[in-house]
């Protein structure tokens, strides 16, 4: 017998309201995710992608249709249970990667535990691990203006993986990058993938990285190609 999938979407939908118009930006979204894969999501621009991430993680709330993580509706909770699906179960990386500038990339990489009230030392614990395991290890004290744009976003990667998330969200994580860099990162996705078991779904524009992800989806026009 198949396990169940950790995420099933059902007939997914997301309509904006501008002034009397009506913007359909998904329209009927199916679709099931195991634990464990590892995901690229690409399309052209305005076809959905970013829309789809933020309902995904429940930065937005669906004009109809379901999410249903590990069986449950995501949006059956309310206000607090939202909050803690955001901070417990996901992690989030974007293109921006959003370091605090003051703060060094190890206390960077600590927010979500400190935020969830872990205790100060293992949170600490927590975030310098994760820094060695993207490859900063020797960087960890080193404040975000003193870093390359590729290892600010391995910070941001290590803060998104701080609490082992059980799904990474990663949206457009290579777009500032030069392509070298870009690869490298689509790297250590892979290779976290493999190592950690990181259930991942990433955005990006770039369709040759995208097709040496294990699993491809494309949108377009607010449906799955």
């Amino acid at each position: 017998m198949q396990p169940a999938p950790l995420i099933r979407i059902e007939g997914l939908g997301k309509t904006y309201l501008m002034g009397e118009k009506r913007l359909e930006v998904l329209r009927g979204i199916d679709l099931e995710i195991a634990a464990g894969e590892l995901v690229a999501l690409t399309g052209p621009s305005g076809a959905g992608k970013s829309t789809f991430l933020h309902l995904l993680g429940a930065l937005d709330v669906p004009t109809r249709g379901r999410v249903l993580f590990e069986g449950e509706d995501v949006f059956g909770r309310g206000e607090d249970g939202l909050a803690a699906f955001r901070n417990q179960t996901i992690g989030f990386v974007f293109q921006s990667h959003h370091l605090l500038p003051e703060f060094t990339a190890l206390e960077n990489a600590m927010m979500p535990a400190l935020i969830r009230r872990v205790a100060r030392g293992d949170a600490r614990r927590r975030a310098a691990e994760m820094l060695e395991t993207v490859g900063l290890g020797e960087r960890m004290e080193h404040r975000p203006g003193e870093l390359s744009g590729g290892e600010q976003q391995r910070v941001a990667l290590a803060r998104a993986l701080c609490l082992q998330p059980k799904l990474l969200l990663a949206d457009e994580p290579t777009g500032n990058l030069d392509p070298q860099t870009a690869e490298g990162i689509h790297a250590l996705l892979a290779d976290l993938n493999v190592r950690m078991g990181i259930t991942a779904v990433v955005v990006t524009h770039n369709e040759r990285l995208a097709a040496a992800l294990p699993r491809r989806l494309r949108l377009v026009q607010g449906r799955l190609a």
